[in-house]
């Protein structure tokens, strides 16, 4: 075979063989030093590929460690149904802690505690860094020497990203000053209460109106004896009294 008129063939089973991202160098080792292409050539293979995948159940997607072969996202929730383990779901909290260091890097376990209003355990911080999304780029040079977090290129990879470039805009998700906002953190919305408690009046008002309305809720309070016991107790009291002016007088 000859490399040169077979190196779309090569690449693509090289990249289905490896099951991870390969860089264009990565890719140039595969061949003998006389029969290496131009890397223009990989690129240019690489994209063909792409058109190739178009609108197929796998495709080819550069993300930050290279190269590689993926399910797409189209078929990925059924093509996930292979595996009996479920993959783990995160916690909001996690996935709220890990945007702000994706977006606000490098940054301290405490500004990331200012910004969200509550603190950072240090079981989401051991999973960031457990999975490799963050790792601690230096210090704040302040008292203490905080640690400084930043993402990772398996944090890319495992995103579908290439570069932090390919994030939302801000001007997308608004500003990272209410990301509390964007992520639901705020405080329960007062016009929604508000309008809670009108609604739970109104129907606790249409009820008393249809048990007024109700025949046999109107026989009921009659029987009630509770109010017919304190006049006889009213009409006795005089009687008591009389009987001791009647022994005095005697």
């Amino acid at each position: 075979m000859n490399p040169s008129d077979n190196l779309k063939q090569i690449v693509e089973a090289a990249l289905l063989a490896s099951g991870k991202a390969m860089t264009l160098g990565k890719l140039l080792e595969l061949f003998d030093e006389m029969e290496q292409p131009e890397k223009k050539e990989l690129h240019a293979v690489l994209q063909e590929l792409g058109e190739d995948y178009a609108n197929r159940g796998i495709e080819i997607k550069e993300v930050a460690s290279g190269w590689r072969i993926q399910v797409s996202r189209e078929c990925a929730p059924w093509v996930s149904r292979l595996w009996e383990e479920k993959p783990g779901r995160y916690s909001r909290a996690l996935m709220e802690t890990l945007a702000l260091i994706a977006y606000r890097q490098p940054i301290t376990r405490g500004e990331i505690e200012d910004i969200r209003g509550v603190s950072v355990s240090t079981h989401i911080m051991r999973t960031l860094l457990e999975r490799e999304w963050v790792r601690v780029v230096g210090q704040r040079d302040v008292p203490g020497k905080p640690s400084l977090y930043g993402t990772t290129r398996e944090f890319l990879d495992y995103f579908g990203l290439k570069s932090l470039d390919e994030l939302p805009t801000l001007a997308e998700i608004r500003d990272l000053d209410v990301i509390n906002e964007e992520l639901n953190l705020q405080e329960p919305d007062v016009e929604a209460t508000n309008a809670a408690a009108v609604a739970e009046e109104t129907n606790t008002s249409d009820d008393l109106q249809h048990e007024s309305a109700d025949p046999q809720a109107q026989e009921t309070v009659p029987e009630e004896s509770s109010p017919q016991t304190e006049p006889e107790a009213e009409q006795n009291t005089p009687t008591a009294a009389v009987t001791d002016t009647d022994e005095k007088q005697t």
